[in-house]
């Protein structure tokens, strides 16, 4: 499943970045390994099974069919690992700390927006992620994918609802940033782009939710110079992760 009990899930692995940096952070128990017996010559997949070996994880080699069958999506690029599922951090964690930045999505509903988010997340320097448990995608085989082996190094919170989210963070002293096409304040001028802060990602489409909205200390908005009225959700995660980094790193 995965999905167990209610939790983040991440159990299934395809895909040959994801189950390298599953085996390379070692922090999850690897019940099994699939190799594709017809595999291209590919340095990340032999480096996989020498890994798996150092690891005490026994590679079987079978066809793409069953590759399929138990990575559950067509990309898996010759290779899937069954684990133990991402384990849930508390949101209090998250927050306390004075150096907290946090991207929060809020509804986002396609698993590959949401790995794609994660990815951007993690190499900008996030210290975590929150998710709601309803409404929400999880860490469904195709988000892990493409998540590309951030879920071993990002912490991720799951919560209840993103406005009581957002409320215990303000009240540990983290700013909410809500990303919005009409918001007042553009995202190169954040006053609070060096402080604790959460940066909160709508929906794909409708965008932020109302009850979120109304929790955000500040609603920012990306410039848009060109025809086009918006980007997608993790386009628009990348420019302001990058953005919020920069400022944070000056």
């Amino acid at each position: 499943m995965s999905n167990p009990k209610g939790g983040l899930g991440g159990d299934v692995v395809p895909g040959r970045r994801a189950v390298r940096e599953l085996l390379v952070a070692g922090k999850r128990h690897v019940r099994t390994l699939f190799v594709a017996r017809d595999r291209d010559q590919s340095d990340v997949l032999e480096e996989i099974v020498e890994l798996a070996g150092h690891a005490g994880v026994s590679a079987r080699f079978v066809d793409r069919a069953r590759i399929a069958r138990e990575s559950r999506i067509e990309s898996h690029q010759g290779v899937v690992a069954l684990a133990a599922p991402v384990p849930a951090v508390s949101l209090g964690a998250l927050c306390g700390t004075h150096a907290a930045f946090l991207v929060a999505v809020d509804g986002v509903t396609d698993p590959q927006n949401l790995g794609a988010i994660l990815r951007t997340a993690e190499v900008a320097g996030a210290t975590g992620a929150i998710v709601p448990r309803h409404r929400s995608a999880l860490l469904t085989p195709a988000a892990v994918k493409t998540a590309a082996g951030a879920v071993e190094h990002l912490p991720i919170a799951l919560v209840a609802g993103m406005p009581g989210a957002l409320e215990q963070a303000a009240r540990a002293g983290v700013w909410s940033v809500g990303l919005d096409g009409d918001g007042p304040t553009p995202i190169h001028e954040l006053p609070v782009a060096d402080a604790p802060v959460v940066l909160v990602l709508g929906a794909e489409g409708r965008g932020l939710s109302r009850l979120a909205r109304e929790r955000c200390d500040v609603l920012a908005h990306i410039p848009m110079h060109g025809h086009l009225a918006s980007l997608n959700v993790a386009a628009a995660a990348a420019v302001a992760c990058f953005e919020l980094a920069r400022r944070r790193h000056q």
